[in-house]
C-alpha cells in the first residue's frame, strides 16, 4: 500500500498525475486502486485542526472520475481504430486482380492486346484525337473520335499500329487532343490497369501498385471493373 506524509497530502491529485504520464511513458504504473489508496492516506494523515474541506474532497472525487472516463474512452477508440484497419486490409486485399480506371497518361499492352480508358472532355469539342507513341516517342497509332460533347469519352487502343499490325507488348503512352476555336487542347486520361498489389500505410492509406503504371492512392481510383 502507498503511503503518504502529512506534509504531501494535499497534493494527491498532482502526484496522481504525474504517475500517470509516467505510466504514458512506460515506466511505473498507477491506476484507481492506487489512487483510492492515496486519497485514504491523505484523509487519514490531514490535519485534525484543519480538515480538508468537502468542496476540495469532492472536486477530487469529480476529477478522478473524468480520469478513468477517458482512460476508458481512450481505450474503447484504439479498439475502433484497429477494428477499423482490420476492415481497411480485407478490403484492399480484394482489390488484389480486379482492373481499375485511374488518372495516368501511359497504358500497359499486356496479352489481351488492348488499352483502354476515358478521356475527359470539359466542353463540346469539334473533334477528338487519341495518340498512342512508344517508349521511343514515336506514334504508333491515331485515333479519330469525332464530335464529342462534354463528359467522360470512351476510347480503345486494340494494339495494332495503322497498317493492322501487332505491336509489342510494353508500355505505351496516349496523348489525348481535342480541337477547340482556339487550336488543339490536350486533355487529361484516364486509362485501365491490373491492380498487382495493395499497401497499407500509416493512418490507413491504401496504395495501389498498378501493373507496369506504378503506385497510386485508392481515393485516385475512378471506377473498379
Amino acid at each position: 500500500m502507498s503511503v503518504v506524509n502529512p506534509a504531501d497530502a494535499s497534493d494527491v491529485l498532482s502526484k496522481y498525475r504525474v504517475q500517470q504520464e509516467q505510466t504514458n511513458n512506460g515506466s511505473n504504473e498507477l491506476g484507481k486502486n492506487e489512487f483510492m489508496e492515496l486519497m485514504i492516506a491523505q484523509l487519514k494523515n490531514q490535519n485534525p485542526l484543519e480538515p480538508q474541506d468537502n468542496g476540495e474532497f469532492i472536486s477530487q472525487l469529480a476529477q478522478f472520475s473524468s480520469l478513468e472516463e477517458i482512460q476508458s474512452l481512450s481505450g474503447s477508440v484504439d479498439d475502433m481504430t484497429s477494428q477499423f484497419r482490420s476492415t481497411q486490409a480485407l478490403q484492399a486485399s480484394a482489390m488484389v486482380g480486379r482492373t481499375v480506371l485511374a488518372p495516368s497518361s501511359f497504358g500497359v499492352l499486356g496479352d489481351d492486346g488492348e488499352i483502354s480508358g476515358n478521356v475527359a472532355v470539359p466542353a463540346t469539342t469539334s473533334g477528338l484525337r487519341i495518340s498512342i507513341e512508344n517508349e521511343s516517342g514515336e506514334r504508333v497509332r491515331q485515333i479519330d473520335m469525332g464530335e464529342q460533347q462534354p463528359g467522360l469519352a470512351a476510347f480503345s487502343w486494340d494494339g495494332k499500329d495503322g497498317n493492322g499490325n501487332s505491336l509489342p507488348p510494353g508500355r505505351y503512352k496516349v496523348v489525348a487532343e481535342a480541337s477547340y476555336p482556339g487550336g488543339l487542347e490536350q486533355l487529361g486520361t484516364m486509362v485501365s490497369a491490373n491492380v498487382d498489389s495493395v499497401s497499407l500505410g500509416q493512418g490507413g492509406s491504401i496504395t495501389l501498385n498498378l501493373a507496369g503504371m506504378g503506385s497510386i492512392a485508392m481515393s485516385d481510383v475512378q471506377q473498379i471493373n
